[in-house]
């Protein structure tokens, strides 16, 4: 399917796209990388030149859920609105997420070897295309006595093999909500990332609202912080 942008001609997440020509993210982490907000009928509307790397390893219009971790309970997350503002600021590009999240997993569940994170790195060389960088958003199961100070030196051991199997890139991670306390010790331990690990951009939770069960952001703040994990990755990308 083609769409006119910008006065030019732009593949809707064609197969017939090279792969070569997409920019790549991976998406890992657990539920709010997923994402649990409301999908609303605009959240089902595609998006020119946005794709997503399916369950079933092909390419199609980036609808949400982009994730199928848990299908029943998936919905609006952190992806779609993130691929959009970077676009904007080079609006020819075609943009690829490659969802590979896995709602309630804990950071020893991506341990490298284990399942989710060789799925993560078999998703994202079958994905193809140029991997540009890998949003990360986890640490509420971590948030217990006797894991939460070790995370930051557990998750550059994760990401250290992460990047040498699919490429050295740019990282940003989220604050984990605010509007529970218990999560404070892991979100300090992921703000001191940038100033230990090489290219990795901090995004704040700061306003960002719950849904009623106190542990999922709701849509619009899932839609917010996208536009943050973009503004941190922008800086990070240098010539985009």
């Amino acid at each position: 399917m083609t769409v006119t942008r910008f006065g030019f001609v732009s593949l809707l997440a064609s197969p017939l796209l090279a792969q070569s020509s997409r920019d790549v993210f991976l998406l890992a982490g657990q539920s709010n990388m997923a994402g649990r907000g409301v999908v609303e009928a605009a959240d089902k509307q595609a998006w020119p030149g946005i794709s997503v790397f399916t369950k079933a390893k092909t390419w199609a219009p980036a609808v949400d859920p982009l994730h199928f971790d848990k299908p029943e309970i998936a919905g609006v997350g952190l992806g779609r609105t993130f691929a959009a503002t970077v676009q904007k600021q080079s609006p020819l590009k075609e943009i690829g997420l490659i969802p590979a999240a896995m709602g309630g997993s804990s950071l020893q569940e991506w341990a490298p070897g284990g399942p989710l994170f060789t799925n993560a790195v078999e998703r994202t060389k079958a994905a193809g295309g140029k991997l540009r960088g890998i949003l990360w958003h986890q640490g509420e199961a971590d948030a217990v006595a006797g894991l939460e100070s070790t995370y930051a030196e557990r998750w550059m051991v994760v990401m250290t093999a992460l990047r040498e199997a699919v490429g050295d890139v740019p990282v940003v991670v989220g604050e984990l909500g605010r509007f529970n306390a218990k999560y404070a010790a892991v979100s300090e331990q992921l703000a001191m990332l940038p100033v230990r690990y090489a290219r990795t951009g901090f995004v704040s939770a700061g306003g960002l609202q719950a849904k009623a069960d106190g542990v999922h952001f709701d849509a619009p703040s899932l839609k917010e912080f996208c536009r943050r994990y973009a503004h941190a990755w922008l800086m990070l990308a240098g010539n985009w």
